[in-house]
C-alpha cells in the first residue's frame, strides 16, 4: 500500500475541481495506474465546499483518504486550504491558489475573511507552492482556466510530467476549450517550478 499516492483537491463550487480531478484520473489510468476517485459536492451550486479525492498506485482498494493521509493537498481557494489541513500527512505537500472567494457568512458580515492565510501556512509548512492562478488564467484569456493551471502545479509537484496530459485534456474537455487548457497546464507546470525564497 505504500506505493499509493493520496491527492486531495479542495475548493469552492464552480471552480472546476471535479473536471481537474477527472483529467488527472484519466491521465493516470492511461499510464497504467490503478485509480480511485471520490467526489463530495456539499453546497457546490451555492459556492459551498467541494472536494475530490484521487488515489493512485499499483493497486488501490478504496477512494477514501483519511485524516493525516494526504500526500498532497491542492487548494483552489485560500480558506479551503485551512479547512482541510488536518488531512495532510506529516511532510506532505500543499499547492495553493492565491485566491479568495468570500463565503455567504463573510459576505453578510457575520464573520471576517481570515487574513494572511498563505503567510501563516508558509511559516508552518516546508513544501508549499503558491500559484496566482486567477491572474495567470486572465492572461490566457479565460479566468475559468484556473482549475487546469492548478492541475499543472499538481502534476509538477507529483513529478508526473511524462504522462500525456494533452490526451487527457482532449478526452475530458470540450473541443473548443482544449487549446486553452493545454496552455493552462503548461502555465501551471511553470508556476509549480518556483522555489520558496530562503
Amino acid at each position: 500500500m505504500c506505493n499509493v499516492k493520496n491527492v486531495l483537491l479542495v475548493g469552492v463550487g464552480g471552480q472546476g475541481i471535479i473536471l481537474a480531478s477527472k483529467v488527472l484520473s484519466s491521465g493516470l489510468i492511461d499510464s497504467g495506474y490503478d485509480v480511485k476517485m471520490s467526489e463530495v459536492h456539499g453546497m457546490a451550486q451555492r459556492g459551498g465546499s467541494v472536494t475530490t479525492q484521487v488515489r493512485y498506485g499499483e493497486k488501490v482498494y478504496s477512494p477514501i483518504i483519511g485524516k493525516g493521509q494526504a500526500d498532497i493537498i491542492v487548494a483552489f481557494e485560500r480558506v479551503e486550504a485551512l479547512r482541510w489541513l488536518e488531512y495532510l500527512k506529516p511532510g506532505g505537500k500543499i499547492v495553493i491558489n492565491d485566491y479568495a472567494i468570500p463565503s455567504a457568512t463573510v459576505l453578510s458580515g457575520k464573520e471576517a475573511y481570515p487574513e494572511n492565510i498563505i503567510e501563516k501556512m508558509e511559516a508552518k509548512y516546508e513544501d508549499i507552492t503558491v500559484i496566482d492562478a486567477a491572474n495567470e488564467a486572465i492572461a490566457l484569456g479565460n479566468i475559468k482556466a484556473q482549475n487546469i493551471i492548478m492541475l499543472g502545479g499538481l502534476i509538477k509537484s507529483l513529478g508526473i510530467e511524462e504522462i500525456n496530459w494533452d490526451k487527457a485534456l482532449k478526452d475530458n474537455v470540450k473541443e473548443k476549450f482544449v487549446e486553452l487548457n493545454m496552455k493552462a497546464v503548461k502555465k501551471g507546470l511553470e508556476s509549480g517550478v518556483k522555489e520558496k525564497a530562503l
